[in-house]
């Protein structure tokens, strides 16, 4: 029997594993065939490269964050002290710099994969948890709990999650219409996100001095004194949420065709979107309880993703990547950069307008 240009036979005694090039169409697909064919895993070359690039680039920045410092330290210092070392520099890598860049990676991931679901449900690369009134909605959850129970790791989470999962509810069931999702949940979401901004700062008025200055440094979005207890928060969203992701990955391939389509090849559309905005905003959640709503991570990094991978829609894992490798090289700058450190939320801030800036002026060179 001839075989598609491309195949690679696995021979006898291989299992039946077969890798080849998928049909044409998919320029850049291979599928590996397992178990004599009963099971495939179809994978992009480019995009394995750059998830492995991208996860060498995180693993670096927090080998520098380990080492950079009003306290430096030697490769093997802080070898050392990850090996269970005592002494000032285990103190310093264990109990302050390590939870600090795993925070940071773990609040960039899930940023960017909230906004990669936004984007990918109403097919706008505006629809990001922070334009469309979810970061917000979880900002001022957040707030409620410090001004007016006083609550702090674990509640703070909580508060924060309440607020997003209010504002989603309240957002969705005003922009849905016979199931469909788009322009209409950017609209409401702008809307009832600027309420919200509105009830976090007459909170803040009504608030003690010192908790109104907490409260206000929280939303500027800082890592500073982020300890293992914000780490495992976390890590435990991170086991819940993953294998969500995961099958959310396969639906929001189908939903990139459009809502008819969807719905021809089977697939529950008013109940796949629910369950990805649900992902979402407790996604965000988490990310705004740890750090506070952090600007542009979850705009900037599922488009980034989209260029360096090109293939047709946002890959979760490689946004997740993206995000926490732009969020922990914004917190090195922020600390660095400047003589006086800066929250992180300024410098990601800064990161954002200038790659809009950019991709305005780009546009402007073509459209000339």
């Amino acid at each position: 029997m001839s075989r598609p240009a491309g195949t690679v036979d696995g021979g006898p005694g291989s299992g039946g594993a077969v890798a080849e090039r998928s049909a044409p169409g998919g320029a850049g697909v291979r599928v590996l065939r397992l178990a004599e064919g009963r099971m495939s895993l179809r994978w992009r070359p480019r995009t394995v490269a750059v998830g492995a690039a991208l996860a060498g680039l995180a693993a670096a920045g927090v080998l520098v964050a380990l080492v950079l410092g009003d306290f430096p330290l030697t490769l093997g210092e802080v070898l050392g002290a990850l090996l269970g070392a005592d002494g000032s520099s285990g103190v310093v890598v264990r109990d302050l710099r390590l939870p600090r860049a795993l925070a940071a990676l773990g609040v960039g991931a899930a940023l960017a994969v909230s906004g990669a679901l936004f984007q990918t449900l109403v097919r706008n690369p505006l629809g990001s948890p922070e334009l469309i009134g979810f970061t917000q909605g979880a900002a001022a959850g957040a707030v409620a709990g410090i001004v007016l129970l006083g609550t702090t790791g674990a509640a703070l989470a909580g508060s924060a999650l309440g607020g997003g999962v209010v504002t989603a509810v309240a957002v969705y069931l005003l922009a849905v219409r016979h199931g469909l999702l788009g322009a209409r949940l950017v609209l409401v979401g702008i809307g009832v996100g600027a309420m919200l901004n509105a009830v976090t700062w007459w909170l803040l008025t009504r608030a003690e001095l010192a908790t109104a200055r907490t409260a206000t440094v929280w939303l500027v979005g800082s890592l500073n004194a982020r300890g293992w207890e914000h780490v495992a928060l976390l890590a435990g969203a991170l086991v819940v949420l993953g294998p969500l992701a995961v099958v959310a990955g396969r639906a929001l391939r189908v939903v990139e065709l459009g809502d008819d389509v969807a719905r021809g090849l089977g697939l529950p559309l008013h109940r796949t979107q629910l369950l990805l905005v649900t992902l979402a905003v407790a996604a965000v959640a988490v990310a705004v309880a740890v750090a506070g709503p952090v600007p542009f991570v979850a705009l900037v990094a599922p488009q980034v993703a989209r260029r360096l991978v090109r293939g047709p829609g946002i890959g979760l894992g490689t946004a997740a990547l993206v995000g926490a490798v732009l969020l922990l090289g914004a917190d090195l700058l922020a600390q660095h950069l400047l003589t006086t450190a800066l929250p992180v939320g300024v410098m990601t801030g800064v990161l954002g307008g200038v790659y809009l800036a950019g991709l305005l002026r780009r546009d402007a060179r073509r459209t000339a």
